[in-house]
C-alpha cells in the first residue's frame, strides 16, 4: 500500500469590517488555511485460475464494472514461460520473485482506493480460454461493420448534443480505447494467428438499374457536429454526402467511415503485424416505400435495401424487352462504370483530393480508395470490389461482356496507383466465378470473368466461398440421416461435401424436389465434362482449360485463362449461428431486408456449433499442415509452385469493429444489434467451445487420456470449475444439461446423448432369457404421479446480463403434483439455450 499526502493552502481573507485589533492597534494577522489530504494506492495482484488463458475481458469491482482507461493493469496469462512481473520484480528484487507459470494472475499498479472506500475491492474477471486450436487456425478474417462514420477510428471522436454537451461515437466500453482499439485487441486475443484482415468499407448504391445508380458516401445525419475530427469522405464534406434512408425513425445504415478513420485503421492495422486487404463495399440504400421501378418485374417499387449483386440493367435479362446482348445494355452500364482517371486524383499528406468528371460511379469509388490506400503508407491487397454479379453477367453482344472489360480495365488503373507489390483481385460471388449459364433456353455457358482472371493485373481468383456442405432435416428418415450422418455438426460430413454433395454430385430442379430430397445428378452428356456445371468443384475449373460453348456447341479456341496459372483466395468463408445454417450459408436475418431468410429447413434456433464447423471444415480441408491433409484436395500448382487454395488466404467471415459485448447490446446506438443472434458474426461466439472440446479439456486437465468425445455434440459460452472437485463431479453439470451418460467400453471412457443414439436392437419374447420361473419375463413400473416433479428449473449464468444468475423453467401442464425439480449448473448460456 502507498499513502500520499497532498497539502493545499488557501490564502487568508482580506481585512476590513470590525475586525479586531492586536495591540499595535493594526488588523489582526490571518494566517492561511491549510488543508491536507491523503490519497491511498494498492500494488496488488489477483490470482484468477489456472492458466492457460486466453484473455481477461471486463472486470467487475465490488459488483460494478470497472472503466479500465482508469488503471495501471498487466494481465499474465498463466503460461508456462512466463516471467515475473516488473513491478513485484522491482519492489522484491531480481531473483527473488516467482514467475507463477501456470497461474493467471492480473496485476493493478498504484490502484486508487477512495473510490473503494479505502479499501481493496471485491473483483470479478471474464475470463475466456479456448478448447482446442479452432481459434488458432484462423490466419485471416474480414472486418466490418463496414459502416459507421468513425467506427474504424483509433482517436476518440466526440459529438455535439448541444448546451455544452457531447457523447463519444466511437467509444462505448470500459475497458480502455476506443471502440476499434478494443475490438481489434479483442481479435487478436481471440484469434492469435490472424495475419490478414480484410477491411469493408462501404459507399451506397441507390438504385438497382445500372443506369441510374449512383455509388456514393453517406452520412447518417446531415447536421452533425462532432469534434476534433470532421466527417469527411471520398472528397466531399457532411454537407455534400448522400443522406441515409430512415427505418423505424433511425438511419439504415451507419455513414460511410470518415477517410481519416480508414487511414487511421489501416495504419493500425499494419502496426499490429496485420496484412491489410482493402474491400471497397456497396451497400444498396433503397428505403421501403420506394416508387423506383423494379427491373425485374416492371412493377413500381424495389426491394427494400437489397443486395448489390442485383444492379442490372433495365429490364433485366431474360425479361422482355432487355437491352442484354444488345449495344444498348453497355450503354446503360457506362454511367455506373464511369470514366474518373487515376489522374483526376490528388494526395495531400493522408487526404485524397478529386477533380475529375462530376459522377458517383464505381471508377470514382474503387481509384479513391486506391489513392487513400497509398496515403495510408499502402496495403497488402486491393479488391476491386465483391459479389456484382448482376452486373458482371449483361453481355452486349452474344458473348461479350462490358462490365468485365470495364474490371479489368480497372484492376490495370488500380495498379498504376499502387505499384507492383500490392496484390489486386476482385472477390466474386461463389455463384458468379467459375461461368454465366442463362437460365434463358440458350444453352449458352460462358466462362464470362476469364478475361478478368487471366489479367496480368490480376494476381488471384478471389471467390467468396458459402457453398452448402449439408442437407439436414429435422426427424430420422431424411437422406443424409439415413445415410448413416447422426448430426448436422459432423465434421466429416460437413468436409465430405465440400467436394461433394450439391453443387457438385447433384442438383435440386426446384423447391418441389428439395423438399422431396429429389436428387438430379450433375452431368454433362456428351462432353463428358460436369465440372464445367460444379459450382463446387474448383479443383477442376482451376486445373482445366476453359471452352465457352455458345448455344451449348464446345468452341475449338480456349479462353484466356491458363490451367493452375493463379491461386484461389476465400475472400469471404462464413456461416450464420442458427440451426441448419450449412443448408444455406449465404442467408441471413435483417428484418428490414428484402433479402431477409432462414437456411432452408431452419427452426431458427440459435446454432454457434455450425457456424464454427463450417469454418472449421474449410481451413483444416485446404491447409496442407493440418494432420488429416490429403494432398489431392488442393493440389500444388505446376506453374507457380504454391497450392490451389492459399490456407493463409481463407478470410473467415466476420470479426466485428464495434467491441463485444456494447455490440450487440447497445441497440440504441447499433440498430443491427438484434441480428448478431443468428448472424454470421465471430465476434463474441469465437470464445465459446464445443461441448466435445469441453469435455476433452476437463479429461487433459484431470490427467485422463483413455477416453473417447466422438459421440458428443453441443456448444456452450462457458463453464466455471470453481472449487476442487473430481473429473467425475466437473462433468456431471453438462451430461444435466446436455442430456448425456458417460460409460466404459473397450477400456475407453465414451459418451452418448440420450435420445439420440435410435433403437439399438428389436426383441421378442423368445430374446429374452428367464431368470426365475415365478418373475415374468419382463415388467413395467409406473412411478407415483404426486412425487414426479411438475416443473423443472435450471438456474445458470446469463451470458447476455452479465453472468447474473437466470432461471429457465419448463412446465407439466396435466398432472397432479406441486414438486419442483431444480438444477444449479456452472454454465454460461443464453435464455434460449436455457430453455431449450
Amino acid at each position: 500500500f502507498e499513502e500520499e499526502a497532498v497539502t493545499t493552502s488557501e490564502p487568508a481573507p482580506s481585512g476590513g469590517g470590525k475586525g479586531l485589533r492586536g495591540l499595535s492597534g493594526g488588523a489582526a494577522a490571518r494566517r492561511p488555511a491549510t488543508r491536507v489530504e491523503y490519497r491511498y494506492y494498492a500494488n496488488v495482484a489477483y490470482a484468477v485460475c489456472e492458466g492457460e488463458i486466453t484473455r481477461i475481458g471486463r472486470i467487475w469491482a465490488d459488483g460494478k464494472e470497472l472503466d479500465q482507461r482508469d488503471f495501471t493493469i498487466r494481465i499474465h496469462r498463466g503460461t508456462q514461460t512466463q516471467g515475473p512481473d516488473s513491478l513485484i520484480q522491482a519492489k522484491e528484487g531480481a531473483g527473488n520473485v516467482p514467475a507463477y507459470r501456470g497461474t493467471a494472475y492480473v496485476v493493478f499498479e498504484r490502484m486508487p482506493l477512495a473510490r473503494f472506500g479505502n479499501r481493496l475491492p471485491q473483483l470479478n474477471f471474464e475470463v475466456f480460454r479456448a478448447v482446442d486450436n479452432f481459434e488458432e487456425r484462423i490466419r485471416a478474417v474480414t472486418i466490418i461493420p463496414a459502416s459507421g462514420e468513425f467506427v474504424y477510428d483509433t482517436t476518440e471522436v466526440l459529438r455535439d448534443v448541444g448546451g455544452g454537451e457531447s457523447v463519444a461515437e466511437n467509444l462505448h466500453t470500459s475497458q480502455g480505447g476506443t471502440d476499434w482499439d478494443v475490438a481489434i485487441d479483442q481479435l487478436q486475443d481471440a484469434l492469435p494467428n490472424v495475419a490478414r484482415a480484410s477491411l469493408f468499407v462501404s459507399w451506397f448504391g441507390t438504385d438497382l438499374r445500372a443506369a441510374h445508380c449512383a455509388f456514393r458516401p453517406g452520412v447518417e445525419s446531415a447536421q452533425k457536429a462532432t469534434l476534433p475530427k470532421s466527417w469527411s469522405a471520398g472528397g466531399v464534406s457532411r454537407a455534400l454526402a448522400h443522406q441515409i434512408s430512415l427505418h423505424e425513425g433511425k438511419a439504415a445504415f451507419g455513414g460511410t467511415p470518415a477517410d481519416s478513420s480508414v487511414v487511421a485503421a489501416i495504419q493500425d492495422l499494419a502496426a499490429r503485424g496485420i496484412a491489410v486487404t482493402f474491400c471497397p463495399f456497396v451497400l444498396m440504400d433503397i428505403p421501403q416505400g420506394n416508387a423506383l421501378p423494379d427491373p425485374y418485374t416492371a412493377a413500381a417499387g424495389q426491394p427494400a435495401y437489397p443486395w448489390r449483386g442485383r444492379i442490372t440493367v433495365d429490364p433485366a435479362p431474360g425479361q422482355p424487352g432487355s437491352p442484354d446482348k444488345t449495344p444498348a445494355a453497355a450503354a446503360q452500364l457506362a454511367p455506373l462504370i464511369g470514366t474518373a482517371q487515376p489522374g483526376d486524383f490528388t494526395i495531400d499528406g493522408t487526404d485524397v483530393l478529386y477533380s475529375g468528371p462530376a459522377e458517383w460511379s464505381l471508377r470514382r469509388m474503387v481509384l479513391h480508395y486506391a489513392h487513400l490506400c497509398a496515403a495510408a503508407g499502402g496495403v497488402d491487397t486491393f479488391l476491386l470490389g465483391t459479389e456484382l454479379r448482376g452486373l458482371t453477367q449483361v453481355r452486349d453482344s452474344a458473348g461479350s461482356y462490358p462490365f468485365v472489360d470495364a474490371l479489368k480495365q480497372l484492376a490495370a488503373d488500380v495498379r498504376s496507383v499502387l505499384g507492383p507489390e500490392t496484390k489486386i483481385s476482385y472477390a466474386a460471388d461463389w455463384s458468379e466465378y467459375f461461368g454465366h449459364q442463362p437460365a434463358d433456353g440458350s444453352g449458352d455457358v460462358y466462362f464470362h470473368l476469364d478475361p478478368l482472371w487471366a489479367s496480368p493485373d490480376i494476381d488471384a481468383v478471389a471467390i467468396d466461398v458459402y457453398w452448402p456442405l449439408s442437407d439436414w432435416r429435422d426427424g430420422e428418415s431424411h437422406a443424409d440421416r439415413l445415410a448413416g450422418i447422426t448430426s448436422p455438426h459432423d465434421l466429416g460430413y460437413l468436409k465430405g461435401n465440400i467436394f461433394g454433395g450439391e453443387g457438385y454430385d447433384w442438383f435440386y430442379a426446384g423447391q418441389a424436389e428439395r423438399d422431396g430430397q429429389i436428387r438430379s445428378p450433375i452431368s454433362d452428356g456428351a462432353n463428358g465434362k460436369p465440372w464445367v456445371f460444379r459450382f463446387e468443384d474448383i479443383r477442376s475449373w482451376w486445373s482445366n482449360q476453359h471452352f465457352n460453348r455458345p448455344a451449348g456447341v464446345e468452341s475449338a479456341t480456349p479462353t484466356a485463362w491458363v490451367p493452375e496459372s493463379k491461386p484461389i483466395w476465400f475472400t469471404e468463408v462464413g456461416c450464420p449461428a442458427v440451426d441448419k445454417g450449412a443448408n444455406q450459408p449465404n442467408v441471413f436475418i435483417d428484418p428490414k431486408s428484402a433479402e431477409s431468410a432462414a437456411p432452408h429447413y431452419s427452426r431458427l434456433t440459435r446454432d454457434d456449433l455450425i457456424q464454427r464447423r463450417y469454418i472449421q471444415a474449410f481451413n483444416e480441408y485446404f491447409d496442407p499442415a493440418h494432420e488429416d491433409f490429403v494432398a489431392a484436395s488442393n493440389p500444388l500448382s505446376a506453374v507457380y509452385g504454391g497450392r490451389m487454395v492459399d490456407p493463409d488466404r481463407i478470410y473467415a467471415y466476420t470479426w466485428d469493429a464495434r467491441p463485444y459485448p456494447a455490440f450487440p447490446r447497445a441497440l440504441n446506438i447499433w440498430s443491427d444489434g438484434g441480428q448478431w443472434e443468428f448472424g454470421h458474426w465471430l465476434t463474441g461466439r469465437v470464445a465459446g467451445g464445443p461441448l466435445p472440446a469441453v469435455v476433452e479439456q476437463i479429461f487433459t486437465d484431470y490427467g485422463f487420456s483413455a477416453y473417447s468425445v466422438a459421440g458428443l455434440s453441443g456448444h456452450l459460452d462457458g463453464y466455471v470449475i470453481d472449487r476442487v472437485m473430481s473429473a467425475r463431479e466437473a462433468l456431471e453439470s453438462l451430461e444435466l444439461a446436455f442430456f448425456f451418460d458417460s460409460f466404459e467400453s473397450g477400456g475407453l471412457i465414451r459418451f452418448a446423448h440420450r435420445g439420440r443414439a435410435g433403437v439399438s436392437a428389436s426383441l421378442d419374447a423368445d430374446g429374452l432369457v428367464e431368470v426365475r420361473r415365478e418373475t415374468e419375463l419382463y415388467s413395467l413400473t409406473r412411478g407415483q404421479e404426486t412425487e414426479l416433479p411438475a416443473s423443472a428449473k435450471l438456474v445458470y449464468a446469463d451470458a447476455n446480463s452479465d453472468y447474473r444468475l437466470a432461471v429457465a423453467e419448463a412446465r407439466r401442464l396435466a398432472v397432479r403434483s406441486e414438486r419442483v425439480a431444480t438444477a444449479n449448473v456452472p454454465l454460461v448460456m443464453g435464455q434460449a439455450q436455457a430453455q431449450a
